[in-house]
């Protein structure tokens, strides 16, 4: 190579070398320039993330050094926080985002759309951020009260007025007044004890509470449905405050209207409870640990529902005090508990049932003798040393209707076995266990072997006479119990005065079943011998099924019982139409089931008047 084309090569490597090294040095300085520089997109990010987050101070941070001058610090987080806290500004989002920039003066603008709730409603403005760049290289807003509301200026107020509706009362089928608010606003139980568990108590919203319902209008200042029929009918029964958002001059003239909602009083809730039915059961329960539900059993109407002991709802919204509350928690009686909501071993009152059963499967037949079998009875040797007790003997065939008024848990032990452990799990499913009950107030389900199914042929003959591990809710009970009044129809109990009767399960049981059990509880109180016999009334035709249920664990033990009494008028008569489900704990040494005979005869005695 020549030396012309040498120098040539070398001044092009020289060329590119000092390009390479330009390049870098450029890139390095504006790396360098821009190390601490920041975006106004991203200071706008961070901006509207503080604002979600309430974190005023925060948003201060990224203020201009000009807006800072104007506007000190803790003026603008009094501002800010006054206002949308006081609007109770949530759900803040953004859309829209359009990002100007002008290089040459350094100036930025950020347009968005910016959407929230309210105390009043929702609201949604157009908004424009500027910013400056300042001497640490970095951007900063801009600030004015228009980043608030468009129309707001620096001498303007935010004001937000309440105009309060007033919460539906809850009425007895006869418009007596069961829950109300006073004219100082506070919520009213004229019936105190008497009603407790059924209607409940209302009181201010709590924070939790708050959240939960976010969007829905609560506000801090709301009245919410705690329990009962006051939660139950809650979204019916709250007032819709009428509120307003204003913009105010110096001197409180009204500016702009920014949001405005009207009053919307809460509804009044008409229910088919008979109050004075409901007095009369919980004056005979009170003083005991125990539940009753009255119904019409041809209608579903709830009559009654009572839970002993009770509690004064009207404290609960004033405010208990400490000692008050530690009280009430630490009883061991429960007072708070509504027992008709749990589920309970049935012991003999659930032997119509199984009796109801076996006849609707054919598995036996109502006149069927099963034989005498004493006192304790067992299938066979395989049961080892377990046997099967009953109390009574008695002369005759042991068929369905003397089972039913003698009590006999061999005949339904026996009853069981007939009917099979697959075909009893099917027809109990069949009628509601483990369903749920379409009812304003939710109920636990009844519940029967292990998941259900029956673990062994000796759990499946304790279940025939309700014990096992059977377990059932009260409510439902009421509804099967229908069924022998409608022709093997259960009917689907309710709590609000309508028209609309309606059966939840039809066909739980053959006409010819239903009728038959029917007939022969009237028997187990009519019949001088029949375990009922102490409520029988003259000229009424009562039928009933006691039942003391065991809580043990061993056939040795003393343990709590649990005592029945469910009965029902068999009448044509539309007035005289009432059904009861009836507990009380804890009757050992006091005559087990027995113990409740006088009391729902005092209960339908006075219903009939």
């Amino acid at each position: 190579m020549d030396n012309k084309k040498r120098n040539k090569v070398i001044w092009v490597v020289v060329s590119i070398i000092i390009a390479i090294i330009l390049i870098a040095s450029i890139t390095a300085w504006y790396i360098i320039s821009n190390m601490d520089k920041n975006q106004p997109d991203e200071v706008f990010n961070q901006y509207i993330s503080y604002l979600q987050n309430k974190d005023y101070e925060g948003m201060y941070s990224l203020l201009s050094e000009s807006t800072k001058s104007r506007v000190d610090h803790d003026t603008y987080v009094a501002r800010n926080k006054n206002i949308y806290e006081g609007i109770e500004a949530t759900n803040i989002s953004i859309s829209n985002i359009n990002v100007n920039a002008d290089k040459k003066s350094s100036t930025y603008t950020v347009m968005y759309t910016m959407s929230f709730d309210t105390v009043a409603g929702s609201l949604s403005y157009d908004y424009t951020m500027s910013f400056d760049r300042q001497d640490d290289n970095k951007y900063y807003i801009n600030w004015y009260s228009n980043l608030i509301f468009p129309d707001l200026e620096e001498n303007y107020k935010i004001r937000v007025y309440s105009n309060y509706g007033s919460r539906g009362d809850i009425l007895d089928r006869n418009g007596k007044i069961l829950a109300t608010t006073n004219i100082e606003g506070i919520r009213e139980y004229p019936y105190e004890d008497v009603a407790a568990h059924l209607i409940g108590y209302a009181r201010g919203i709590s924070s939790e509470e708050l959240e939960e319902y976010s969007g829905k209008g609560y506000t801090e200042s709301s009245i919410i449905g705690k329990t009962g029929l006051e939660l139950a009918f809650e979204d019916r029964l709250r007032a819709k405050n009428g509120c307003g958002i204003y913009i105010v001059d110096e001197n409180e003239n009204t500016i702009k209207t920014i949001a405005e909602t009207d009053i919307e009083d809460g509804e009044d809730i008409k229910t088919t409870i008979d109050i004075e039915l409901q007095k009369s059961i919980y004056n005979e329960f009170d003083g005991d640990n125990g539940f009753s539900i009255a119904m019409n059993p041809k209608t579903g109407e709830i009559l009654a529902m009572v839970s002993t002991p009770s509690f004064n709802p009207n404290k609960f919204v004033v405010g208990l005090t400490d000692d008050e509350w530690n009280e009430l928690n630490s009883n061991n009686n429960t007072p708070m508990f509504a027992r008709y909501e749990s589920t309970w071993v049935p012991g003999s009152s659930f032997k119509p049932i199984t009796g109801a059963i076996g006849l609707t499967s054919k598995s036996f037949t109502a006149d069927e003798n099963f034989g005498n079998s004493g006192l304790s009875w067992q299938k066979d040797s395989s049961w080892g040393d377990y046997k099967v007790t009953t109390l009574t003997t008695y002369g005759g065939s042991a068929n369905l209707r003397n089972a039913l008024i003698y009590s006999d848990n061999i005949y339904f032990a026996k009853a069981a076995i007939k009917i099979g452990q697959d075909k009893f799990a099917e027809q109990l499913l069949n009628i509601g266990f483990d369903k749920s009950l379409e009812f304003p107030i939710s109920m636990s389900k009844s519940q029967f072997g292990d998941n259900n199914q029956f673990a062994s042929e000796v759990q499946l003959a304790d279940s025939g006479y309700g014990q096992g591990k059977v377990l059932v809710n009260p409510l439902h009970v009421a509804s099967i119990y229908s069924s022998f009044t409608n022709e093997g129809n259960m009917i689907k109990p309710r709590i609000e005065y309508t028209d609309e009767t309606e059966y939840w399960i039809k066909n739980a049981f053959t006409k010819d079943a239903a009728n038959e059990i029917k007939n022969d509880l009237i028997q187990v109180v009519d019949n001088a011998n029949g375990t009922g016999h102490g409520a029988k009334i003259s000229g009424i035709t009562i039928a009933g099924k006691t039942g003391t249920a065991e809580l043990k664990s061993s056939k040795e033990e003393d343990g709590e019982e649990l005592g029945w009494f469910n009965a029902f008028i068999v009448s044509d008569d539309d007035s005289q139409q009432l059904l009861t489900i009836n507990m009380i704990e804890n009757v050992e040494n006091r005559g087990g089931s027995h113990y409740l005979l006088p009391k729902v005869k005092n209960i339908f005695q006075t219903y009939l008047k």
